[in-house]
C-alpha cells in the first residue's frame, strides 16, 4: 500500500515524480511549463516567503526559549 502523503506540496512533488516515471532529473528539466503544478515540481512552495523579524521579535523568542529550557532542567 502506497504512503499517504498529507502535505500539499509534497503531493505534488510525488506526482510530478511519477509522471517524469520517478526520475527526479527529468522533473527538474520538465518540458511542460503550462502545466498547474509547475511551479511547485521541485517539491517547494515558490510563492512562500520568509518571515523577517524585528530585533525585539528575535530578543522575545531568544527569552522564551531560555525559560523553556529552564523548566525542563528543574
Amino acid at each position: 500500500m502506497p504512503e499517504i502523503i498529507t502535505n500539499p506540496v509534497k503531493a505534488i512533488r510525488a506526482f510530478c515524480l511519477e509522471c517524469c516515471g520517478g526520475n527526479q532529473n527529468y522533473v527538474k528539466d520538465c518540458s511542460a511549463p503550462k502545466c498547474a503544478l509547475y511551479a511547485f515540481r521541485l517539491g517547494k512552495n515558490p510563492y512562500r516567503t520568509k518571515r523577517e523579524y524585528t530585533p525585539e521579535q528575535l530578543e522575545q523568542m531568544r527569552e522564551r526559549a531560555r525559560k523553556m529550557q529552564e523548566a525542563r532542567r528543574s
